[in-house]
């Protein structure tokens, strides 16, 4: 066993095991002393990624790759402290065990450029299903959270391209508790908006809202 610890091969994974230990000692003093680190990690992500209304809306955006990889972690609706001591864990032992049963029969190890990498896409899955999980455990805090309907009303700013009748444009607008939300936006009447034009967003579609000119 501590050979397998103490290998080489295997020292990216006892790095991700001792900063997980690490972390969740810092988390549980934290606690203790009456506070908690996930919200000064959270505030690194933007308001409309980590928010409630992200999920909830649930509006057609164009997303770049990025951002869809870290949605499908669920990254952003777990506290990320959290998430990431789930995911040095699942890391951590993918290595091991993967290391061990290799090591098993052919009383050699992965090399560290081999095993490090393709560990990282295995455990993915499994960081995933268990922030799933934990959404679902931990408790929420949905003072915040709308329904997309409730956006109707509010000003919305034209962002990217031009809006007609059945081809919407991107638009952003803020709700009641200041978070921006990315949606799509079309003319309600046999009108164009254009970027940079503030219009008035009148009803629900399938896609998006419609609009009428501020």
């Amino acid at each position: 066993m501590w050979e397998l610890i103490t290998h080489p091969s295997n020292l990216i994974f006892s790095v991700a095991i001792c900063l997980m230990l690490f972390l969740g000692a810092l988390e549980l003093t934290l606690l203790v002393l009456g506070g908690g680190s996930q919200g000064f990690l959270d505030q690194f992500f933007p308001d409309d990624f980590t928010s409630p209304q992200h999920a909830e809306l649930g509006i057609d955006a164009d997303q770049s790759i990025f951002t869809q990889v870290l949605n499908w972690l669920y990254v952003g609706r777990v506290p990320f402290f959290v998430w990431l001591i789930t995911f040095l864990t699942l890391y951590g032992l993918t290595g091991f065990i993967l290391q061990s049963i290799f090591h098993h029969f052919t009383a050699h190890f992965f090399s560290i450029w081999i095993i490090a990498p393709a560990c990282l896409f295995l455990c993915m899955p499994l960081v995933r299903y268990s922030s799933m999980i934990m959404v679902k455990i931990l408790p929420k805090d949905e003072t915040t959270a709308i329904y997309s309907d409730e956006l109707i009303g509010r000003t919305a700013l034209i962002i990217l391209g031009e809006a007609k009748p059945n081809s919407p444009a991107q638009a952003k607008v803020q709700d009641q508790f200041g978070h921006t939300h990315y949606i799509l936006v079309e003319p309600e009447q046999d009108e164009i908006f254009t970027q940079g034009q503030s219009v008035v967003l009148t009803q629900k579609t399938k896609n998006g809202f419609q609009a009428i000119i501020f």
